[in-house]
């Protein structure tokens, strides 16, 4: 949330935004709430009662209206009874918006959902909910039409995109290509043969409503950790593969060690968590996945460490202007965080294919 005021004019403004929805109050408590860098979101605790109040980055998002018309599709075909958890999605303002503007901001109001919201799994029923949950909200989704779903981050998960990125800043940039530098970049030039391998299925799968965003705190868990309570942030539901899906599960859950890592000796693929996330995954879809797409989904953990290790890389050729750094080479070590989990990923291709062949059939 922009805010460089008074408190007493925050509050003012908060009431306002409050307002916009039939919710009005000047004695609600607000507290910065979860651990996400994308928008800024707040717990307000009101009379009435909690809502999650979230500041919206369009420089990430610059078309919230089709944001906006994805999540009114989701709300309008999606059946509550079709799912095991809640899909807290944007309420409506009184004028019928599911954004409010103060200013040159837009800001949504969510209802609040309790439980518990990590960043690392700790065991493999923690992989198996999230991945059922995830697997549940494509089944859930499966009836409507894709031709009204819209692109809200062009070429997102695209690696034959991220890989000409790559490629363009390798021409420009103006770092020496030496040492650990040079040894990344070649790996990643290697990878050209996992573009080929999407390219493929892309031209064959069939596309699906995804959430395309499933890192494990975009679920709340029970606060016994017995079941999921919610999905949350949608901004990224589109048209996908499903192997995007479980593969950014697999990125953020199978993982030893979490991205920001420099325990380089320790990353690693969880296999009894890469077990669950399959079973998980499966169970959810039974039924609905064609054989193709059941082995694409292996595919998915390399792709999605690959196009994240050539975000990241990318970005430091190109001066790091995009990710947010604490330090000068952040990024060249995320990027070697990922083609660490990416190779081991490519030395466990048989392990997994038997785990798959086990846990889907």
């Amino acid at each position: 949330m922009v805010f460089h005021s008074t408190t007493d004019n925050v509050m003012t403004i908060i009431g306002q935004l409050l307002e916009s929805y039939g919710h009005g109050t000047l004695d609600a408590k607000v507290s910065r709430y979860g651990s996400g860098h994308i928008h800024k979101t707040f717990l307000v605790d009101s009379p009435k009662a909690q809502f999650i109040l979230q500041s919206f980055n369009q420089k990430v998002f610059p078309y919230p209206d089709r944001i906006a018309g994805n999540l009114q599709l989701v709300k309008d075909h999606l059946r509550e009874d079709e799912l095991d958890f809640e899909l807290p999605l944007p309420m409506k303002t009184t004028k019928g918006s599911l954004f409010s503007e103060h200013g040159e901001h837009f800001y949504r109001l969510f209802p609040f959902v309790s439980g518990k919201c990590i960043d690392k799994v700790t065991n493999p029923e923690q992989a198996y909910l999230a991945a059922r949950a995830f697997g549940g909200f494509i089944k859930g989704c499966s009836s409507i039409k894709l031709d009204g779903m819209q692109e809200v981050i062009e070429g997102f998960h695209d690696l034959a995109l991220r890989y000409r990125q790559f490629e363009n800043a390798l021409k420009n940039t103006q770092l020496n290509l030496e040492g650990e530098v040079k040894e990344w970049v070649d790996f990643y030039k290697k990878q050209v043969l996992l573009v080929r391998k999407f390219k493929r299925f892309a031209e064959t799968l069939p596309l699906r409503v995804t959430h395309n965003d499933t890192k494990i705190n975009n679920v709340i868990y029970a606060q016994d950790f017995s079941k999921i309570n919610a999905v949350i942030d949608l901004d990224t539901v589109m048209t996908g593969y499903v192997f995007y899906d479980f593969g950014d599960l697999v990125r953020t859950v199978a993982c030893t060690e979490e991205e920001a890592s420099t325990d380089w000796l320790n990353i690693d693929v969880d296999l009894g968590k890469y077990a669950a996330l399959l079973k998980g995954f499966g169970e959810a879809l039974n039924g609905e996945l064609t054989d193709q797409e059941k082995e694409s989904l292996p595919f998915g953990g390399e792709m999605m460490a690959c196009i994240m290790g050539l975000r990241f890389l990318t970005d430091y050729l190109n001066g790091n202007i995009y990710y947010p750094i604490s330090y000068p080479d952040q990024n060249l070590h995320r990027a070697k965080n990922q083609g660490l989990l990416l190779r081991a990923l490519q030395s466990k291709r048989e392990e997994i294919a038997t785990l798959a062949e086990k846990e889907l059939g």
